[in-house]
C-alpha cells in the first residue's frame, strides 16, 4: 500500500506489538523514538525521525499501569508539538480512566473529563480510540474524536463460527445497545440479564428477559475487568438450560483474580481483541483466543491520513 512520507506513526509502551502490525497494514515503517529515564524514575520521550510538517499518530493504550502509560501519552504528544508535526492523533485503542464520567456523589472526580483535556492540552489534534466505556466521553473532547467499534472484528468471527440457534445476551442493562448490534448483525435472539453490584468487584445476577432454555449463547461487553459479570451471568444461564456459552469482549483487562475465575467458569470460549496486551496470567485462560484490530485501526488511520470518511467503515462491514 503506497502512502506518502507525511504519515508517522509511533509506538508507546503499552502496544509496541499492535502498532507494529499497523505499521505493517499501512506499508510503513515505525517511527524512531527513545523512550528512557532519569535517575529518579521520570520518564523522557525523544523522537528520532524528522517530525516537522508530517501526520502523526501514537498508538497507546491507558491500561495498567495506567497512571504511567498515560503520563507517557502526554510526554509523547507535547513531544511532537514541539517538533512541529503538522497533525497529531493519539491513537488510544484502550481509554482509560472511563468509570468516572460524572458525579454520581458528593466530592468525587469527573477523572474521564480530567483525561480528555490533559490529551488536548499536551498537544493533540484528535483521538482515534475504540469502545469507550461510555459513548458520550466523545463530548469530554474539545477536539475530533473517531470513535470505532470492536464489535466489527468481533462479529466477523463469531460469523465464521456458524453458531447454530444462537441468542445474545447482555449481561447488564448498558450493554443492550451493543448486544442488539451482535443479534442484528449475526441473526438469532436478544435476552437480557439484570444484575445487582454487592460491592465493586462482585455482583449478582438475578433474572433473565428472554429465551435461553437450549440455545447457544453469545454474550458480549465492551470490557471484561474483574471477570464478575460474565461469571455471575454465566452460572445464571446455566442453571436456565443454555447450551454452549461464548464470550465476546473488546477489552480483555482481566484484573486481580478475573484469569482464575473466568478459567473456573463454564464457558466455551472467550474472545477479546489486542487493544491490551495480555500478561503473564491473563495468557492462562482457558479457552482464551484474542483478535487483532491492528487491520481496522490501519484502515482508520490511512483514511484520517488522506482526509476520507471513517463512518463509512462500519459501512463497508
Amino acid at each position: 500500500m503506497f502512502l506518502n512520507d507525511n504519515l508517522k506513526v509511533f509506538s508507546g509502551s503499552s502496544n509496541i506489538g499492535l502498532a507494529t502490525a499497523v505499521c505493517d497494514y499501512l506499508g510503513v515503517p515505525l517511527g524512531g523514538s527513545e523512550i528512557s529515564r532519569f535517575p529518579d524514575g521520570e520518564k523522557s520521550v525523544r523522537i528520532e525521525d524528522d517530525v516537522r510538517g508530517r501526520d502523526c499518530y501514537v498508538v497507546q493504550s491507558t491500561c495498567n499501569p495506567g497512571d504511567e502509560n498515560l503520563v507517557e501519552l502526554l510526554i509523547y504528544l507535547d513531544c511532537l508539538r514541539r517538533a512541529s508535526a503538522r497533525r497529531i492523533t493519539a491513537v488510544v485503542p484502550y481509554f482509560g480512566y472511563a468509570r468516572q464520567d460524572r458525579k454520581d456523589e458528593g466530592r468525587v472526580p469527573i477523572t474521564a473529563k480530567l483525561v480528555a483535556n490533559l490529551i488536548t492540552t499536551a498537544g493533540a489534534d484528535r483521538v482515534l480510540t475504540i469502545d469507550l466505556h461510555a459513548h458520550q466521553l466523545q463530548g469530554f473532547f474539545d477536539i475530533p474524536v473517531d470513535h470505532l467499534m470492536g464489535e466489527l472484528v468481533l462479529s466477523k468471527y463469531f460469523h465464521d463460527k456458524k453458531i447454530s440457534n444462537m441468542t445474545v445476551v447482555a449481561p447488564d442493562v448498558g450493554s443492550i445497545k451493543m448486544a442488539a448490534k451482535y443479534a442484528s448483525r449475526l441473526g438469532g435472539e436478544l435476552a437480557i440479564i439484570f444484575k445487582r453490584r454487592l460491592s465493586g468487584s462482585e455482583v449478582r445476577a438475578q433474572e433473565i428477559i428472554g429465551e435461553v432454555e437450549g440455545k447457544n449463547i453469545l454474550m458480549c461487553d465492551d470490557i471484561i475487568a474483574t471477570g464478575g459479570t460474565i461469571c455471575s451471568a454465566t452460572e445464571l444461564l446455566k442453571q436456565r438450560g443454555a447450551l454452549k456459552i461464548y464470550v465476546g469482549a473488546t477489552h480483555g483487562v482481566f484484573a486481580g483474580d478475573a484469569p482464575e475465575k473466568l478459567s473456573q467458569a463454564k464457558i466455551d470460549e472467550i474472545v477479546v481483541t489486542d487493544t491490551i496486551p495480555l500478561n503473564s496470567q491473563s495468557k492462562k485462560i482457558a479457552k482464551l483466543k484474542v483478535l487483532s484490530v491492528s487491520n481496522m485501526l490501519g484502515e482508520a488511520i490511512k483514511r484520517i491520513h488522506r482526509d476520507q470518511s471513517v463512518s463509512s467503515l462500519f459501512i463497508d462491514h
